[in-house]
């Protein structure tokens, strides 16, 4: 799952993108509005978090723009306000939730997990199976064969994207888009040493790959 966070204070920023990285999300930050347009409307997101008061644009109207393009991504408002004016204005710009700050992290990863459930975020069904393999998309937790298997965030992003598509062929720009944020510059044969890892846990027989094209889940 792809997050994008559109927060001025920074700091509350990082503190959000570094929890939901570690609970697995995909995670890009902007501080501005206008930065945040642009990134929602560049990029596919599953979820976007917009705080209200940003310089440039404020959140009202990048929802309102982003609703008006027919971008229908679950948004989740922030705010410093408390009234219900602020509540009512934030949902009829198009946003599906709101949340006051200060607020519980445990909180906002509640609703985060509810706007997914409630969007189809998870797709059709919160569980995928490929063979023997199955993965568990609200707990996380992947078996082969009624052996659970440990992984990492980053394993278990690149695993669960493979297992999305099955028997598709996913390119090492389409994994790399999909499990890494925007700011990342690094070389893209780190997604064979990811590949390499899961086929090490998870076993062999599942993970294909298509030579000079890129990679297949399927028995």
């Amino acid at each position: 799952m792809r997050v994008l966070i559109v927060e001025d204070e920074k700091r509350l920023a990082a503190s959000l993108a570094a929890g939901l990285t570690a609970e697995g999300f995909v995670v890009d930050a902007v501080h501005t509005g206008t930065d945040g347009l642009y990134r929602a409307i560049e990029n596919t997101y599953d979820l976007i978090i917009l705080d209200i008061m940003l310089p440039g644009m404020n959140g009202y109207r990048v929802c309102s723009a982003l609703r008006a393009a027919g971008d229908e991504t679950p948004v989740l408002m922030l705010t410093a306000k408390d009234g219900e004016y602020d509540e009512a204005e934030g949902l009829d710009t198009g946003a599906d939730d709101y949340l006051t700050k200060p607020f519980s992290y445990v909180v906002l990863l509640a609703r985060v997990r509810a706007l997914l459930r409630r969007r189809g975020g998870f797709g059709p069904s919160p569980r995928l199976r490929v063979g023997d393999l199955e993965i568990d998309r609200v707990s996380r937790r992947v078996t082969r064969a009624d052996r659970e298997i440990a992984l990492t965030a980053k394993e278990y992003g690149v695993l669960e994207h493979l297992a999305s598509r099955p028997g598709e062929v996913l390119s090492k720009a389409e994994i790399l888009e999909h499990g890494w944020d925007f700011a990342y510059d690094g070389d893209p044969n780190i997604v064979e040493v990811y590949i390499s890892a899961l086929r090490r846990k998870i076993g062999p027989g599942l993970i294909h790959t298509v030579r000079g094209v890129g990679y297949r889940l399927a028995p």
